[in-house]
């Protein structure tokens, strides 16, 4: 009995490997675009958490969104980026209208939920056709555009972060 357990786990451990080795290759650009996201996206919601609530109000210029409304929009782009990014409707959060730190990082922290649904496709359904912004694009079109959006909003609240005398999270030792 022993030997055949052996030889059993001895015939199934290639396989198994290669079963793991042909899924993240038919899904190496997905993983790719999600490594990018999962960079910003944990740079914002750092920053979220760094910040006191009482600077959540606080923005540089009067034309400019507060830090609070910058993580609302981070939160919404998310949503909307990942729903559209499965074929679904996303749904509308209005997370750029909270006020408070507790729910605003628990709006990005539901937003990854989905886009963690979403980035765990493979490359052939992120192949799929969707509609964004009236535009003919791809699942994958929204999962980029989603890791480009985050990265840029990180940039502006770093903005505000220093402004404050902080140090951000991506120069944080």
């Amino acid at each position: 009995m022993r030997r055949s357990l052996l030889i059993f786990l001895a015939a199934a451990t290639p396989l198994a490997a290669q079963q793991q080795q042909s899924s993240a290759a038919a899904s190496a650009s997905v993983l790719a675009t999600k490594g990018v996201w999962s960079i910003g996206h944990n740079y914002v919601l750092r920053s979220a958490e760094q910040m006191p609530e009482s600077l959540y109000a606080f923005r540089p210029a009067p034309t400019v969104r507060t830090f609070g409304q910058l993580v609302g929009h981070v939160a919404d782009a998310e949503g909307m980026f990942c729903a559209l990014a499965l074929g679904e409707t996303p749904a509308n959060n209005e997370y750029e209208k909270k006020t408070s730190k507790a729910d605003l990082v628990a709006a990005l922290k539901a937003s990854a939920a989905v886009c963690e649904r979403a980035y765990a496709q493979t490359d052939a359904a992120s192949s799929a056709p969707i509609k964004i912004f009236g535009r003919d694009g791809t699942r994958m079109f929204a999962l980029s555009l989603n890791a480009a959006h985050d990265m840029e909003h990180y940039g502006n609240l770093v903005t505000y972060i220093r402004i404050k005398g902080m140090v951000p999270p991506s120069s944080q030792q």
